[in-house]
């Protein structure tokens, strides 16, 4: 179980490396967008991603 945490781990950090590695402007472009949103729509987001997330690993666990 903790090898499987330990990979999950490692595919985000992959995943989350990719879009200031490949298109550095964008990136930053879409932190500067993300500054703009208020507190309340940065939660609603991050609500959403984690539900996906949610959803994605049950469907994945059967």
């Amino acid at each position: 179980m903790l090898d499987a945490l330990w990979l999950a781990g490692a595919l985000v950090l992959i995943l989350e490396g990719l879009l200031p590695l490949l298109r550095p402007r964008q990136w930053r472009q879409v932190f500067e967008q993300a500054l703009q949103l208020s507190d309340g729509q940065l939660r609603f987001i991050g609500l959403c991603s984690v539900l996906a997330g949610l959803l994605l690993t049950a469907a994945l666990w059967r």
